[in-house]
């Protein structure tokens, strides 16, 4: 495989399915063509496996999805200190998948949602990919371009030899983690299936362990837990060396047990890793089979700066301000 695939640019039209699940009115979406593999937000109707995934697990059934969608439009309706794209029935499925439409749980999700962002509001306010490119750049958060054996899209993180904590601050890849997360939340597929993370800590320094704080950890996990429309099935630590657990103290007294339970310390051990992500949808650095291009930050980057304008959209919507 070359070492520097030829990448461009391959815009896709924007047709009615595809723009009920959006907030602006981005007439284009980008996609990257990488080799004979293009990358591209997924916003298509999930395929028809994934429907029976959602109506098995997240009761999404005809006769649940109409009367939770009018519910949790009423429930919103009457809250008057938000405001939220209500008309769109996409926008609320958002919230309802992960609450198995349930509306008074999507409900209560919601607020959790934008009360986080209220109170992080110096982490949240103007967040657009144009303004965190070094994140990005610094290449050392990106998704992968397939999906695993099980749907979930694969998110990694490689916070040790790849990270030089002097150029890119821990704030900036929570920013980054905000906008990838944000990104997924638009996919059907990934709404329904969820997403898993893959923290790649090999080399992690005393340095770079110092970097952490009990405020920064007890952020993250509230995000994780109780803020965001996301499945997070996994957290998979790999590579960490001894010296991680200082890190994972700092994490500890805010887990609740469903988190807790899918955080998984895996070491260098591959085949524990292959448990959990088929190697079919792994690259070989972590002992997969896989032979789509690795996406790199700045490539993934290229593909957001253009969606400015629907994260401008996302972070309008929230607590009224007072």
């Amino acid at each position: 495989m070359p070492a520097q695939m030829e990448t461009r640019i391959v815009p896709r039209q924007v047709t009615p399915e595809i723009s009920q699940h959006m907030l602006s009115d981005i007439d284009k979406l980008p996609g990257v063509q990488l080799g004979d593999f293009l990358l591209q937000f997924e916003l298509d109707e999930p395929r028809e496996s994934v429907q029976e995934i959602a109506r098995k697990e997240l009761r999404e059934t005809p006769e649940n999805v109409k009367p939770a969608v009018d519910e949790l439009r009423r429930l919103l309706r009457e809250d008057k200190d938000l405001y939220v794209p209500l008309e769109s029935d996409a926008w609320l499925i958002r919230f309802l998948r992960p609450c198995k439409f349930y509306p008074e749980s999507a409900y209560d999700l919601i607020k959790r949602y934008y009360a986080f962002k209220l109170k992080h509001h110096k982490h949240y306010d103007g967040l657009v990919p144009s303004k965190e490119t070094n994140i990005f750049n610094q290449n050392i958060l990106t998704v992968l371009p397939n999906r695993d054996h099980l749907g979930r899209r694969i998110l990694v993180l490689e916070l040790g030899k790849h990270w030089n904590h002097n150029k890119c601050s821990l704030d900036e890849v929570f920013k980054g983690c905000v906008l990838f997360l944000e990104a997924a939340m638009l996919e059907p597929e990934t709404q329904i299936c969820g997403a898993v993370v893959i923290f790649d800590m090999e080399g992690l320094s005393m340095q770079q362990v110092w970097q952490f704080t009990p405020p920064f950890a007890k952020r993250i996990v509230d995000w994780l837990q109780d803020s965001i429309p996301v499945r997070v099935k996994g957290l998979y630590i790999i590579n960490q060396p001894y010296i991680f657990n200082m890190v994972f103290q700092l994490f500890k007294p805010f887990l609740k047990e469903k988190l807790r339970s899918r955080i998984i310390f895996l070491g260098s051990d591959r085949e524990a890793l292959h448990k959990h992500i088929s190697p079919k949808c792994l690259p070989e650095c972590y002992g997969g089979t896989v032979n789509i291009p690795r996406v790199t930050g700045p490539q993934w980057l290229e593909l957001l700066l253009m969606c400015d304008q629907e994260f401008s959209a996302i972070n309008s919507y929230g607590y009224k301000k007072k």
